[in-house]
């Protein structure tokens, strides 16, 4: 008898909400009275996901005006891909605690690392000092079943991106050797003084989502990168680079591979970063600059390169979460305190940080002397364009393109296949953790939020995550080429 006046309350409760204005009934009364789930396609998970790449397909734009011939340096090498638990395991390494290392020494060294960010999901890179133990690892990588070589460095994946545009003439200076050669689209313009006897080989140890070693299981895919790579760390191409931009005259000039030097020791990286900037310094100053960071572990270094060296000379950066936090870290920014970010990394404190970078070392103020006006944040999750006023345009597709290409490429795909991927990504947010702040929506058919602090303009946009990524390494460098294609430069800095 109560079933049936339950049955008979929630069935009153149901005609209620309809006749008052509100037939959006709650999914258990729905289901307990037997009446159909009202909510449509397009409010589902999935119907969500093809609202947004629905919306990404009407929305994205190229510039009026785009760029016609990009030069891109100074790091590129042979990625040698294997799973990292499997070549591990291979090597006889038993799993066990992580711990980070700046550089890495030895095997105990490597799987110390690899497990220390293995269990967070993070990407990082690390220098092997010892040339001969490398080798071994090296050689027992490729040798590893189902191992693959590809095109890798981040200026060299950054030129192969943009060399997926026919009108776009590219300039690729860095250590190529004859294997890298080979891979590199023909498109890629590489000066003769670049070329080398012998490749620098990266190794790449990927996981996947979920995958467990040990005690350890990996929260998402993601990959840890590591080298003996005495050319890049040296950005011995730098020079090359320079000169060579006189003849080929670009419009646009995208530098990557300071990360490199870290591993070399404060001595010797300091001397060459002094020299490094010198060269940039005779880049013409009519020619944006853009600096694609990686991961860095030595604050000193990261220091020098935000405050004294290498920001100010500028226009746009790209870089990911852990670069970021990092970044604010170094420079005792904002949330500086946060040791790590848990899980997808919180808006407001990603939009702290990202102000603060640009107020404090940006052109915020037109009377600074400093060209960065633009910054290009990746995260798993979502993307931020943060950039000041005046300077550049069609960001909302630039956002939005960076954010298109990472959902495909990341399933081995060139289209955004909607069945294959999720959204992880915050539907509602605070703009930041300070005063005066906003809570802002996504809207799935708008996919782009806009928000502005100052003279500083976000555009935010969620990523539709791939369920099963096939390769992670480059995405970040396909991010920064696709959001830099669709970019336009509106203004010209006064100099």
């Amino acid at each position: 008898m109560w079933r049936k006046a339950s049955a008979v309350l929630l069935l009153a409760l149901a005609v209620g909400y309809f006749y008052g204005g509100r037939p959006e009934l709650p999914e258990q009364i729905l289901q307990y009275i037997g009446l159909p789930n009202l909510q449509t396609p397009s409010q589902s998970n999935q119907g969500l996901e093809g609202a947004i790449s629905a919306a990404w397909e009407a929305l994205i734009a190229l510039p009026s005006r785009q760029w016609t011939k990009v030069a891109v340096g100074v790091n590129a090498c042979v990625d040698v891909v294997v799973s990292g638990v499997g070549l591990l395991q291979a090597l006889a390494v038993d799993p066990g605690a992580g711990r980070d290392h700046e550089v890495l020494h030895s095997k105990d060294d490597l799987r110390e690392t690899f497990i220390h960010y293995m269990e967070r999901g993070a990407a990082a890179e690390r220098f092997f000092s010892d040339k001969e133990v490398f080798q071994r690892i090296a050689r027992s990588a490729a040798e590893y079943p189902g191992a693959k070589l590809y095109v890798g460095g981040n200026a060299a994946l950054i030129g192969q991106k943009f060399a997926t545009y026919p009108d776009l003439m590219v300039l690729l200076c860095g250590p190529v050797g004859p294997k890298l050669h080979e891979m590199l689209d023909e498109q890629i313009v590489v000066p003769p003084e670049s070329l080398q006897e012998t490749d620098e080989f990266h190794l790449i140890l990927e996981y996947k989502a979920g995958e467990q070693w040990g005690s350890t299981r990996a929260p998402q895919a993601n990959r840890f990168i590591f080298s003996h790579d005495v050319s890049n760390g040296e950005m011995s191409s730098l020079e090359t680079f320079v000169a060579s931009l006189e003849e080929f005259q670009p419009e646009l000039v995208v530098l990557s591979g300071f990360h490199m030097m870290e591993g070399h020791g404060r001595e010797l990286w300091g001397e060459r970063l002094k020299e490094a900037v010198a060269a940039i310094a005779d880049i013409p100053k009519g020619i944006p600059i853009h600096l694609e960071l990686a991961s860095m572990t030595d604050k000193s270094f990261m220091t020098r390169i935000m405050q004294e060296q290498v920001l100010p000379i500028v226009r746009s950066i790209g870089l990911n979460e852990q670069e970021l936090l990092f970044l604010s870290q170094a420079g005792d920014g904002p949330h500086a305190a946060l040791p790590a970010w848990k899980g997808v990394p919180d808006v407001g404190r990603v939009g702290d940080i990202l102000s603060w970078v640009l107020e404090r070392h940006g052109r915020t103020d037109p009377s600074s002397e400093s060209d960065l006006t633009r910054i290009h944040f990746h995260t798993l999750a979502y993307h931020i364009l943060a950039t000041v006023d005046g300077y550049w345009g069609n960001q909302a597709a630039a956002v939005m393109a960076g954010a298109r290409v990472a959902s495909s490429q990341a399933c081995g795909l060139r289209t955004v296949d909607v069945s294959k991927v999720e959204l992880k990504a915050p539907l509602e947010f605070l703009t930041s953790h300070f005063e005066p702040r906003e809570r802002l929506s996504l809207k799935p058919e708008e996919p782009v939020a806009v928000w502005r602090r100052g003279n500083v303009t976000f555009h935010l946009t969620p990523v539709l995550v791939c369920k099963r990524p096939l390769r992670t390494v480059g995405l970040g460098d396909a991010i920064s080429a696709e959001g830099l294609v669709y970019s336009e430069l509106t203004r010209q800095h006064p100099f």
